[in-house]
């Protein structure tokens, strides 16, 4: 399948001489096309350094970061993000923001209108088409922006802390409506979240870096029956087990950040 991402040896620095400072330190780890992997460590750790330079927002200082054995040298349209701030146009109505990509492509419009309305039909935004984002909810706001994204069907979707905005409830309905599109779409899913329990909900494995400079310090498995209610995963002992395992590892970091 495709989508794969291979991070070898990477490091990230910032700033020149005096200043300069390590975000990410020797970083090696691979994830395979279709699978779902969050990123979890304390704060500062380089978490969104290392999606951004997944995306090719920021370059590697060294090390490599290839896709499907391509190593890339900026964005491209088979990685998409999604911001935690939505990143919307004000002045375009949903429909109008779904379609951003596909019109800067070049996509004819009959094509890029039915691809658009497939994805506000997935995101369960059908009727808002015509709506502008000041008359709509963060969790409204945050569906067309995932929709924008998927719109030009990108391999990879990257996604830095989408839900962290959003009161508990909505955050819940949302965790499960993305299960239920990356299900559908078989899509590389790379979520950041400060969030144990989001992490380990959502993911088929939870990567834990350690404090700055942020380096891989362990990838937990998570094996859980996705069919069942949501109830009962966050009940099981599989569940509660893994994410104890994950809450214990960063718990290690935290504490040894403010440790005197």
């Amino acid at each position: 399948m495709d989508g794969n991402v291979t991070i070898s040896n990477l490091e990230k620095f910032y700033g020149e001489g005096a200043e300069r400072t390590k975000a990410i330190e020797d970083l090696s780890f691979e994830i395979d096309g279709g699978e779902f992997v969050s990123v979890v460590g304390p704060s500062g750790c380089g978490k969104s350094t290392l999606l951004y330079l997944i995306a090719g927002f920021l370059d590697a200082s060294t090390g490599t970061i290839s896709v499907d054995g391509t190593p890339i040298d900026g964005p491209g349209t088979d990685r998409g993000v999604v911001f935690q701030d939505y990143a919307l146009f004000p002045w375009r109505t949903v429909f109008e923001n779904v379609t951003y990509g596909l019109e800067e492509g070049g996509v004819p419009k009959d094509e890029r209108q039915a691809t658009a309305q497939r994805y506000i039909d997935m995101v369960d935004l059908d009727g808002f088409e015509d709506k502008y984002p000041k008359e709509l909810s963060g969790g409204m706001k945050q569906r067309v922006a995932l929709a924008r994204t998927l719109a030009y069907e990108p391999k990879i979707l990257l996604m830095d802390e989408p839900f962290g905005a959003l009161d508990q409830p909505l955050r819940e309905s949302l965790q499960d409506q993305l299960i239920d599109i990356w299900g559908d779409l078989e899509k590389t899913v790379v979520f950041i979240t400060h969030d144990v329990e989001e992490a380990v909900y959502l993911s088929e494995r939870v990567m834990i870096m350690t404090r700055h400079p942020g380096t891989k310090k362990m990838v937990t498995e998570v094996d859980l029956d996705r069919s069942l209610p949501r109830e009962e995963i966050i009940t099981s002992d599989e569940f509660t087990t893994t994410k104890n395992a994950v809450w214990k590892s960063l718990r290690e970091e935290t504490r040894t950040e403010v440790r005197p």
